[in-house]
């Protein structure tokens, strides 16, 4: 084989080379932007259910400030004894309570997120 045959095939396996590497380059490329995009829909959904949660509960403890207020109004001056001595307090605040922070609630938050377009006009 001549000098000019063997130069030529070393060309030629070189762009291979240079062509796979760039494919291999680009398909890397490909995959960390769909992770990164992926990350961020992650990101967006988490901060998304932790702002409906807290809307949830906000508005919880607007429903329900007659149960707190009772119940503080009861624990007032006490210690230990809050335990038993505001039970019945502590129960129908934690009732009321639930009502307005449970999974069919947050659904429900999240139903009316999404047909909002999910601009985060979720009444609450």
């Amino acid at each position: 084989m001549g000098f000019v045959q063997e130069a030529r095939e070393n060309h030629v396996k070189k762009k291979v080379e240079e062509d796979n590497n760039f494919v291999s380059f680009k398909a890397e490329c490909h995959v960390e932007i769909r992770n990164v995009s992926k990350n961020n829909k992650i990101s967006h959904f988490l901060s998304t259910q932790t702002s409906l949660r807290s809307k949830m509960k906000q508005k919880a403890l607007k429903e329900c400030d007659h149960y707190t207020s009772k119940y503080a109004q009861c624990a007032s001056g006490r210690t230990f004894s809050v335990v038993w001595q505001c039970r019945k307090e502590a129960k129908e605040l934690n009732n009321c309570l639930h009502q307005y922070t449970n999974d069919a609630v947050l659904e429900e938050m999240k139903k009316d997120y999404m047909l909002h377009d999910g601009k985060g006009s979720a009444r609450v």
